[in-house]
């Protein structure tokens, strides 16, 4: 059993920058490919990003590639999505995951998640 806990939401204008946090506990967190994905009402669990349980590996989707870096820490069980230049369409809220297989980019693939944190980006 793995426990997520995200933080780092918040209201930002567009164009401005947050960082998230999603702290594990419980098993071996080294042991978890990570990917963060995002949720807006009404509409499907987006992928984000992941990365693999080295670090090694990372993947993006397209519409954040280049303003979005997903990184983490074993040694202090946390995974981070540093976010830059945001813009209004990546107002969601931002769940992290955690898997034992490799990194993927379907939500269903995922066995743990956290509750998510709230990103509300404005004009």
């Amino acid at each position: 059993q793995v426990q997520l806990v995200e933080s780092g939401g918040g209201l930002v204008q567009a164009g401005g920058s947050l960082r998230l946090s999603c702290a594990a506990s419980g098993r071996t967190f080294s042991n978890y490919h990570m990917g963060w994905f995002r949720q807006t009402p009404g509409k499907e669990r987006e992928f984000v990003a992941a990365i693999s349980y080295g670090g090694i590996a990372t993947d993006y989707a397209e519409s954040v590639k280049g303003r979005f870096t997903i990184s983490r820490d074993n040694a202090r069980m946390t995974v981070y999505l540093q976010m830059n230049s945001l813009k209004l369409e990546d107002t969601a809220l931002y769940y992290c995951a955690a898997r034992g297989v490799s990194t993927s980019r379907y939500s269903t693939d995922y066995r743990y998640w956290g509750q998510g944190t709230q990103v509300t980006v404005s004009s």
